[in-house]
């Protein structure tokens, strides 16, 4: 069967290999919105799985030939599964429509008015700040996002309007396979070189996805990228340079947010209201404004949209907002995405210590970016750090969480598993904290350190 025979909305059945995942789970999310029969397998039981299966998904935990089902129109895998994983390779061997993530979301977008935000950060919180701003000024959209809305507590949504504004994933060059109408490129900084090998063919994919953009669509891209990337309609943003088409002026912190005004091609909206923390937030929210006002969304519709935005489950997310004490969870994981998450938190909360925990997210990221992680690290008043997480990779000698901490000078820092950090939260940092000016503590990571969120807030509140 290939993959041109069925219409998107022939499809009955679907199986995920991988469900859980937060781009897959978004896409099952879509097929259980029209109402198609959606099963799948995932490693683990999470807050992702328990909610699809609420939804109406079968969801099973052992890789088992015998639990899958034999009859369905297509079986979407992630890169991520292994190859010789059980149920991929008798689905395969039996010639089911095996197809990857990024096929079946071009099957999904291919008559749609597609907006695609991509980066190698930044691009969760943007296309879920541009899919807010559609949803909530009334315009409409379908949003396939990377991460979950605060507003809405989840990754998809459906609109009756054909609009489609998507994630575009540059893992595994995914995102080449997208056709925008709007692409919007937050940044293109060496990433995933177990993929791309070196920074050169990083930017390489980019500019072939901006090739990509239909006729008469818009390229919106952060200042000072690559200036030869360019389309009949390409626009630039900035946090505030001068030069950009589109930038914020005058930038007031305020209760853990900011105020500012809009300054784009044609206007200026005054007074926006971003209740979110992190400077690097304000300049995502300049990219999805830029493409509200490129849809002629009205000014007014767009400055209420951006201060009823609530955020993205694990950016710059405020577990606890007190005087005495902050606690913030962010899935940063890259050198750069960590420095705007660490000058967010000191250009707001100045004069707090800063404790940040993280934990490294992939053997071969951690090799390839040690040095830059130590440098960035060494800012914060006291770190711990967690063992690698592996994901999808097996270990590589000599390759620990310590290549990054023996490069950092500053004394008292740590490496602590999951259980000794929760116990120092318990037995140091909850009883020996700064009280008068209070302390900021911070989990960063995109791995499992998730789930120290929940019991190192209880620990706080008690």
């Amino acid at each position: 069967m290939s993959i041109a025979q069925k219409h998107i909305h022939e499809i009955q059945s679907v199986y995920f290999i991988g469900i859980g995942g937060i781009g897959m789970s978004a896409i099952a999310r879509y097929f259980l919105s029209l109402g198609k029969t959606v099963s799948g397998y995932d490693r683990n039981e999470t807050a992702i799985t328990r909610k699809l299966v609420a939804e109406g998904a079968v969801v099973h935990f052992t890789e088992d030939v015998e639990q899958i089902p034999k009859e369905v129109d297509y079986v979407v895998y992630t890169p991520a599964v292994p190859k010789d994983h059980k149920e991929l390779v008798y689905y395969i061997n039996n010639g089911f429509a095996v197809v990857k993530r990024s096929d079946i979301l071009k099957m999904i977008s291919e008559d749609a008015y597609n907006i695609c935000v991509a980066g190698t950060h930044g691009k969760t919180t943007t296309s879920t700040m541009v899919a807010h701003l559609l949803r909530d000024s009334g315009f409409g959209c379908n949003a396939f996002l990377g991460g979950i809305s605060a507003n809405y507590q989840t990754n998809f949504w459906s609109s009756a309007k054909n609009v489609c504004v998507i994630e575009a994933d540059e893992y595994d060059r995914s995102f080449l396979k997208l056709n925008p109408d709007v692409a919007v490129i937050t940044s293109m900084d060496a990433d995933h070189l177990d993929i791309y090998e070196h920074e050169d063919n990083v930017k390489e994919a980019f500019r072939q996805f901006a090739g990509n953009i239909k006729s008469g669509g818009l390229l919106l891209k952060s200042f000072g990228l690559d200036r030869s990337m360019q389309v009949e309609t390409t626009v630039t943003y900035s946090l505030q340079n001068e030069s950009a088409d589109i930038r914020a002026a005058n930038i007031r912190m305020s209760e853990g947010g900011y105020f500012f005004d809009a300054v784009l091609p044609d206007k200026i909206i005054p007074d926006i209201r971003l209740n979110m923390g992190g400077m690097h937030n304000v300049e995502n929210m300049m990219a999805a404004v830029g493409v509200a006002d490129y849809l002629e969304i009205e000014s007014e519709r767009i400055k209420q949209a951006v201060a009823s935005f609530k955020g993205v489950k694990r950016r710059f997310e405020y577990v606890i907002h007190r005087p005495d004490l902050v606690f913030i969870d962010d899935y940063a994981h890259h050198p750069e995405e960590l420095k705007a998450l660490i000058n967010g938190v000191k250009s707001l909360f100045p004069g707090k210590k800063m404790t940040l925990i993280f934990q490294p997210h992939l053997f071969s990221r951690t090799r390839d970016f040690a040095r830059d992680f130590a440098q960035v690290l060494g800012d914060v008043d006291q770190l711990i750090l967690l063992p690698i997480y592996p994901a999808r990779e097996q270990p590589i000698e000599g390759v620990t969480s310590n290549i990054i901490l023996d490069q950092i000078e500053k004394k008292g820092n740590k490496i602590l598993t999951g259980g000794e950090v929760l116990r120092w939260v318990k037995d140091s940092f909850s009883t020996q904290r700064e009280q008068e000016f209070g302390e900021v503590i911070v989990t960063a990571g995109a791995g499992d350190i998730d789930k120290l969120v929940e019991p190192i807030k209880q620990i706080l509140i008690k």
